[in-house]
């Protein structure tokens, strides 16, 4: 579903680039989320393959297609909920529908599904300021998921929540993605939502680069068990915290050398 070919990413005269020669395959209906210290370019990545932020080489493709911009393939869920103020929980979620010239009556129709689908059915007429911020998230996916696109991307979208709520979304989260078989990329910085969302997980070190790929074999709904007492959680955590481990010593050392 997803191809990231050879991606170069460089910001203004930079020497270092925040991507170098990044490649990554997602299969329909997988989900894959990218791991790594903040800097290497998980969210560069993102942000180019959304078509929010242009690379300066390389290529993506989209169900086989090349995809050079934003398009109705695609939606995505920001850590910040940019919903629009003036808008209900309704409308917000209609609003990309509306970019479509999707009917009124129509779109509506849909918004009020998907509303329904991540449990808001009875906030539809409220504001965002009368919502909570996991309330808000919700609206926040439920938009992105009501254009049916054939990939989700999610930057860090539980990142500025308390834990609790983060924990009900992800449930909610692996919920929506099982029943709608959805292909996602995902970012986040934390290990144990990498493993307890992801089919694979990523791991990216600095310059931008995949360093390490590690599939998770743990059966699902994992909301059901004890996910983190199996020794395959054990082992890939370990394997992966090793290699962020290594990133993060390696940009700590210029610093001790100089003082």
């Amino acid at each position: 579903m997803l191809e990231i070919r050879h991606l170069h990413k460089y910001y203004g005269d930079a020497v270092v680039p925040a991507l170098a020669d990044f490649n990554l395959k997602v299969e329909s209906g997988e989900f894959v989320t990218l791991i790594g210290p903040s800097g290497c370019g998980k969210t560069t990545a993102l942000r180019i393959v959304t078509g929010l932020l242009e690379e300066s080489s390389g290529e993506v493709y989209v169900d086989g297609k090349p995809s050079t911009g934003p398009s109705p393939d695609k939606a995505i869920v920001f850590q910040l909920f940019n919903l629009f103020p003036w808008r209900t929980a309704l409308d917000n979620v209609a609003y990309g529908l509306e970019l479509q010239r999707v009917p009124k009556k129509r779109r509506r129709e849909i918004a009020r599904e998907y509303l329904a689908l991540v449990g808001l059915s009875d906030r539809a007429d409220h504001y965002p300021s009368q919502l909570s911020g996991g309330q808000n998230q919700r609206v926040g996916l439920a938009r992105a998921l009501a254009v049916e696109p054939k990939l989700l991307l999610m930057d860090e979208p539980f990142g500025s929540l308390d834990a609790l709520t983060r924990e009900h979304l992800q449930e909610m989260v692996q919920r929506i993605c099982a029943e709608r078989n959805l292909t996602v990329l995902f970012v986040t910085h934390s290990v144990d939502e990498a493993i307890y969302l992801s089919d694979r997980v990523v791991v990216m070190g600095t310059p931008g680069r995949v360093i390490g790929e590690f599939a998770v074999d743990l059966k699902r709904p994992r909301h059901e068990y004890d996910w983190r007492a199996t020794p395959e959680y054990a082992e890939i955590r370990g394997a992966i915290w090793k290699l962020l481990r290594a990133e993060l010593e390696k940009a700590e050392a210029p610093a001790a050398a100089v003082a």
